[in-house]
């Protein structure tokens, strides 16, 4: 991948043209009489004229649940299915209305607009979400707004919106956490700011052990973030950040017969490990030209590491138990085999940037009065992916491996892409309609130098662009209630990181053996808050997919054909206490999703047409209950529910002994918080419980069966100055 150089020229030229735009525009809307334009997150000032699904998960949602990590955090908003395979949301696996949760490929992850992907291109694998202690709020969008972001728009987006440097004065916290399975946390956030801007640092560390035995874990985070004020109408908002993941997780899951015998063991666990380091960098430059206009330029920078060791290659492979693949003659996995034997290293390098000027607008350039959004996303990205085996237990140490070790893989991949986007609403009364365009025009270069052991010496490119229109609207003819409706046009590009076929590669001018995944989204619904102290959503949706890519056996992903999603959301909250003017408030809380239809729409090789798609529930819930009484104590208990799923394109009710086939049973869980902040005082207490009834339940069998977390309870205390 090159560094950034002579493209910083193309940046000056994009920002010039903008600010050429910019004021051309602005003469025109200085006559308007609406309020500033304010850039906050992905979403707008507006809420009622975003022609789509929506959740906010705001600063009192996230007190109120006190969650672990962003998968708890998320757990509530409906459409939304988490696969808990970790403890504290390291590896996340989310899924958005039917789409397959697998390391939230899918689903596009971003922190304050800049995406949190391994390689969002090559690789959008989720193995880093921003830690809960440094978020204030949560975006999740599933509507047609999706067109201002991609790569990943064939779900919904999830925006992290981190906490703002303070403007008076020295501020800060500090936390401290403990809990059961030997979890502590620690997290600290100091800042201090005046007119002329500040600086504030976020430092948290939190370990424990994992789900299974042999699982613990450390990570730690650093954040500087700093703001500095140039005029009354500039400031530049700067991230740099450092973050680290030490964990004993063994990535293959166990086989029926072990499982049976003791669902949490990991007899390989004392010495599989994935370990991960990521520095970022995000520059933000904000130009208010006016009253109505806003100029933002978004750069990044992302520099990763991840390495893992495992020494199962396969679950279940000797009559339902595990074995040591690398050793023949060891048998079964055990704690003492695996200290005899060596396994697989997989180390990764990633690294990627871009720079993004956008125009946000107020005009009427159309006699009407409208909100335009116009910008350019410029980025590359680079990805080393290599790998060593060997059974000798001196290859535990990848030094070693390196060094005396089978090298199998020397894989180099470059990207270069190129995004547009413009979207435009216009304000006719009770209405609002948004049409959008986005474009993304991407290159990409795969150089394969070892594969399966043996030196190849092929390199590929090939290059694709793609028009993702969308369109909706909004009707706000009753108060406080909106009725949107949409349709856009997603795109997922094909990983060559992940969908490999060197034999096939070799003869054909594509660098993945799978093809780019396209989408309709449709969706319809109401939100509202009209009766005092009630709110609640309704939507329903469909997705049509083409070329969708599912995951046939172990590391093995093809193309499907068609598929279809179709289901409804419901989400609402009733605050007695808002309704009947009362200082103690109860309240009712609860969502449901039903996706009725998540099949495969045509016969191929691959999957029968009527057959419903790996990992989708039909049937998603949560039900809160909760108590706030006015000297400061909040109260809530909990319920969430996920009905069966099938785990392959076969849909086979029948268990294999490997595990990786067979239903997963529908389960409930029992989750609870507690918090007290006396009024006055700087101080918080507060405890937080999931799974409470310890109910033992499946999760996933993408290697072999994972079973998904135990009873899990922490406490705290946290002080604000």
């Amino acid at each position: 991948m090159h560094k950034p150089n002579k493209k910083i020229m193309v940046a000056a030229t994009s920002f010039a043209i903008s600010v050429n735009v910019l004021n051309a525009l602005a003469d025109q809307t200085n006559s308007l009489d609406v309020g500033p334009v304010m850039v906050k997150g992905i979403l707008p000032d507006r809420l009622e004229t975003v022609p789509g699904s929506y959740s906010v998960v705001d600063e009192k949602a996230l007190n109120e649940r006190r969650p672990f990590s962003i998968q708890e955090a998320i757990n509530n908003v409906p459409g939304v299915h988490i696969v808990g395979e970790n403890t504290f949301g390291l590896g996340v696996n989310i899924g958005v209305r039917g789409m397959d949760p697998r390391r939230t490929s899918r689903t596009l992850l971003m922190e304050d607009g800049m995406p949190l992907f391994l390689g969002p291109y090559g690789d959008p694998s989720a193995h880093y979400t921003t830690p809960i202690e440094r978020v204030q709020r949560i975006e999740v969008v599933k509507g047609s707004g999706q067109i201002l972001y991609g790569p990943q728009t064939v779900g919904g987006m999830i925006n992290f919106v981190t906490k703002p440097v303070p403007k008076n004065g020295f501020e800060g916290s500090v936390t401290g956490m403990v809990g059961n399975n030997d979890f502590t946390g620690f997290a600290a956030n100091l800042g201090v700011g005046g007119e002329q801007g500040g600086i504030m640092i976020d430092a948290i560390q939190k370990k424990g052990d994992g789900i299974r035995k042999n699982h613990d874990f450390e990570m730690r985070e650093l954040m500087v973030k700093g703001q500095l004020n140039l005029t009354e109408s500039q400031r530049i908002i700067a991230k740099v950040g450092y973050y680290e993941e030490d964990s004993h997780v063994s990535e293959t899951g166990l086989g029926a017969v072990e499982y049976a015998q003791d669902k949490y063991q990991a007899p390989t666990g004392k010495n599989d490990r994935f370990e991960y380091q990521r520095k970022s960098l995000q520059l933000q430059h904000i130009f208010d030209i006016n009253a109505n206009a806003t100029l933002t330029t978004n750069a990044y920078y992302v520099d990763a590491f991840r390495t893992s060791f495992r020494q199962i290659n396969e679950s279940g492979s000797l009559g339902g138990v595990s074995v040591m693949d690398r050793c023949t003659g060891l048998g079964p996995a055990t704690v003492a085999n695996a200290e005899q034997c060596g396994g697989r290293h997989r180390p990764r390098s990633y690294d990627y940037y871009g720079f993004e000027p956008r125009l946000d607008i107020k005009h009427s350039l159309f006699g009407i009065d409208s909100t335009a959004v116009v910008g350019f996303r410029y980025h590359e990205e680079g990805n080393k992916r290599q790998q060593f085996r060997d059974g000798d237990p001196r290859a535990q140490s990848l030094s070693y491996a390196k060094a005396f070790g089978d090298f199998r893989e020397d894989i180099r991949i470059d990207i270069e892409a190129k995004s547009y986007y413009a979207q435009n609403t216009f304000y006719l009364g009770d209405w609002t309609l948004t049409p959008g365009l986005r474009v993304e025009d991407y290159k990409k270069k795969i150089n394969v130098l070892q594969a399966e052991g043996d030196p190849q010496g092929f390199a590929k490119t090939n290059s694709q662009t793609v028009w993702l229109p969308g369109i909706g609207t909004t009707w706000n003819g009753i108060a406080n209630t909106t009725v949107f409706a949409g349709i856009h046009r997603g795109f997922a590009p094909p990983r060559p990181s992940r969908d490999i076929d060197f034999e096939m590669l070799a003869g054909l001018d594509a660098i993945s053996s799978t093809k780019a995944e396209e989408s309709t989204n449709t969706e319809i619904g109401v939100r509202s808050s009209y009766f005092k102290g009630v709110g609640f959503e309704a939507t329903l949706f469909n997705v049509d997919f083409d070329e969708i890519v599912i995951q046939r056996t172990a590391g093995n992903f093809v193309n499907a054909g068609k598929s279809q999603m179709t289901g409804v959301e419901l989400a609402g909250r009733i605050d007695f206490g808002r309704m009947y003017d009362s200082p103690h408030n109860f309240y009712i809380a609860g969502n449901y999703t039903n996706l009725f239809t998540a099949k495969f729409d045509k016969n191929t090789d691959q999957t029968t047409s009527g057959n419903r798609l790996p990992y989708a529930p039909r049937d998603i819930a949560s039900l809160n209950f909760g108590y706030e009484h006015p000297i400061g104590f909040n109260a809530r208990i909990g319920v969430d529910y996920v009905s069966q799923q099938y785990v392959d394109p076969d849909n086979t009710t029948v268990e294999v002994l490997n595990g990786q086939e067979g239903r997963i049973p529908a389960y409930t869980l029992l989750n609870a918080s507690l918090n007290f902040r006396p009024v006055g005082s700087k101080l918080t207490y507060f405890m937080s419980g999931h799974n409470l009834a310890d109910k033992e339940y499946l999760v996933s069998r993408v290697d072999g069966k994972v079973a998904g977390r135990q009873r899990q309870v922490f406490a705290g205390i946290r002080y604000d100055f």
